[in-house]
């Protein structure tokens, strides 16, 4: 048949099974990868599922689309690598190279559906606009930690309490509700609200924030309906005209003078079709089973809460429109509720909304003044500049004896820049090779082409190295060069890298950016195992739900964390254009930042060193944490 294409490597996906309830498997990660395989109708996949108990009496009926043959494996029966990670993973032969984690695992099955036949191009489409749905990590992204952890845990709790009379609505739910009453942002954002203002015109609605102004509130509701109907035209015509695989409509004539130079503060919003916008996306196939189940016992115990999420139920109705979705639902044992339909302009909503506190901190970023003030604050309290000596600054590789797979020279890059991480893999090899033992297991987080971990698994070949990435080519690109110097002690991981279970005993990053440093060392911590890295991007140290700076007492009790962050965004400036002077401050506040990482660890019982990398012309973040378990 045109454009399916035989599939060349085998690949097995390892599916976790706890419990069923409701007609629903748990955890819901899996409920959500099986629709996911029905919508797209992809059987390039053995599916295994791995139940977390010792019961393997399991039934499958009407929970699993038909076409999908699935086989019960324990979890010792689990290859090495994914052993040493949390599901869903998948994984292609020779069992080397793992993805893991929810969303890498979906973004993969959708790449792998539309390669098995490329006629599907809608399937594509559900990694929206440039492919990045859920793409970044949970971590630094508030929608993907939304979608991918927050909401399923969420559910799964909220159907183990189902059980109770009234079963309280967790507020995750609420924060989606609130999301989904926020206005649209997309790329052609200016462009769709003209043609929006237009639509209006032509109906005879005015600009809504002029005329919400001079009403009262009746008045305002009306008018808000008026624009809902006006408006809905719009958006559902664009989101829908991507379903139905058509071309938008060509652009008409210009626009009227008073719709082009219309201020875009005068402009409607665009409202939500789909959960990230107009679009249907990945977001929709991620919720659609956990929203459902969630609504099953709203609706069965405490009806009466279905009018608090008026938005959550238009989307629920409207994404059953959507081509295939109904068919792959009742598949997976989805059968659609029928709701009511709900005003979305109930006081009640409005008051519960604005209770809803956003998780992204609002960070005060209009700085005044230099660092010098708060240098001056931590050097009264006897924190002050201090490096530890490099304990061999002039050793390096014989870079020309080894293969040449080995040396960044071989990557896309100038001879300049190769002789640097050159000079940066001296620093971090050296140190990794006089601490590792015969039998260690070494991981290189943030492992990008695997510049470190492909060089540390050459040196050390009776050391297991396995490299943690979350971009796929990259991981793709250190596969090859390993493949060329036929290395066996070295795994490859597409995954966040809390998605990482395994044990090992000494962690490295080079150039790991903002918190994902803090986020290195801390998975260090927890498995007491040492730790080599290179911090990069101190202006985008912020805080998040698992790191709050500064770190250490020490610090914290002499800064706030408006002047951490002043530390932070003038330890970036280190480029070799600026000022001798602005760079030896640069360098400074990043020392300062970097002994706040090393006092925090020292204080969780470890040993902790800040080395500055020899030669400094290495790199301009040329410092090294290096701490030890005491």
């Amino acid at each position: 048949m045109k454009g399916i294409k035989k599939s060349l490597t085998e690949e097995h996906l390892y599916l976790d099974f706890s419990h069923q309830i409701e007609g629903c498997i748990c955890p819901l990660h899996t409920s959500v990868t099986l629709f996911l395989l029905s919508y797209c109708d992809c059987k390039i996949f053995k599916v295994c599922l791995v139940p977390t108990g010792e019961n393997t009496d399991i039934s499958l009926k009407d929970v699993v689309p038909q076409d999908v043959e699935v086989q019960i494996i324990s979890r010792q029966e689990l290859p090495p690598i994914v052993q040493n990670c949390c599901l869903p993973a998948i994984v292609e032969k020779p069992e080397n190279f793992c993805r893991a984690g929810l969303a890498v695992v979906l973004r993969h099955i959708i790449q792998r559906s539309y390669e098995a036949d490329t006629s599907k191009k809608e399937i594509l489409e559900l990694l929206g606009f440039k492919k990045t749905c859920l793409k970044a990590c949970a971590e630094v992204s508030q929608w993907t930690r939304l979608c991918e952890l927050t909401i399923p845990l969420a559910i799964e709790n909220f159907l183990r309490e189902s059980s109770d009379q009234h079963p309280s609505i967790p507020a995750e739910i609420l924060q989606l509700e609130k999301k989904l009453s926020e206005p649209v942002r997309v790329h052609n954002d200016d462009k769709l609200r003209r043609q929006k203002l237009k639509q209006q015109k032509a109906a005879g609605v005015g600009p809504p924030l002029a005329k919400e102004k001079a009403m009262g509130k009746v008045h305002r509701q009306e008018t808000s309906q008026e624009l809902d109907s006006t408006s809905e035209n719009l958006e559902l015509k664009v989101a829908f005209s991507k379903l139905t695989v058509q071309e938008e409509p060509a652009a008409t004539n210009r626009e009227p003078p008073h719709i082009r130079k219309a201020k875009a503060s005068d402009l409607p919003p665009l409202e939500h079709v789909f959960a990230e916008g107009l679009y249907f996306t990945l977001a929709d196939i991620v919720l659609l089973p956990c929203i459902h189940h969630f609504l099953v016992i709203i609706c069965k115990k405490v009806s009466e809460k279905l009018i608090e999420f008026p938005l959550l139920a238009a989307w629920y109705q409207r994404i059953q429109e959507v081509p295939r979705v109904k068919t792959a639902a009742s598949q997976c044992g989805i059968q659609f509720l029928r709701l009511p339909e709900l005003l979305t302009t109930s006081n009640e909503q409005d008051s519960n909304l604005s209770e809803v506190a956003d998780v992204e901190e609002q960070n005060d970023a209009s700085f005044i003044g230099g660092p010098r003030p708060t240098m001056t604050k931590l050097m009264e309290k006897g924190i002050e500049v201090m490096f530890s000596p490099h304990p061999c600054p002039t050793w390096t590789l014989d870079w020309n004896s080894l293969p040449a797979a080995v040396s960044p020279k071989e990557g896309k890059m100038s001879s300049d820049r190769a002789l640097r991480k050159q000079q940066q893999l001296n620093n971090l090899v050296y140190i990794v090779t006089n601490q590792a033992k015969p039998g260690d297991r070494i991981v290189d987080f943030c492992s990008g082409g695997g510049h470190v971990g492909i060089v540390l698994a050459h040196m050390l070949p009776l050391c297991q190295v396995t490299l943690i990435e979350n971009k796929e080519l990259s991981l793709i690109r250190a596969k090859k060069r390993s493949d060329e110097l036929g290395l066996s002690n070295i795994w490859f991981i597409q995954a966040n890298m809390e998605y990482f279970t395994g044990m090992f005993n000494i962690g490295v990053a080079l150039h790991a950016c903002g918190v994902a440093t803090d986020m290195v060392i801390e998975h260090c911590i927890k498995t007491r195992a040492s730790f080599v890295t290179c911090p990069c991007c101190y202006g985008f140290i912020q805080n998040t739900s698992k790191f709050h700076f500064p770190k250490s007492e020490q610090f914290k009790k002499t800064l706030s964390y408006k002047e951490h962050m002043i530390l932070c965004r003038f330890a970036d400036q280190t480029a070799v254009q600026l000022p001798p002077q602005r760079r030896l401050i640069g360098k400074q506040c990043m020392c300062l930042v970097d002994l706040d990482r090393a006092r925090a660890a020292e204080e969780r019982g470890y040993c902790v060193q800040v080395i500055s990398m020899e030669p400094e012309s290495c790199s301009p973040k040329n410092n090294m944490i290096v701490g030890v378990p005491i």
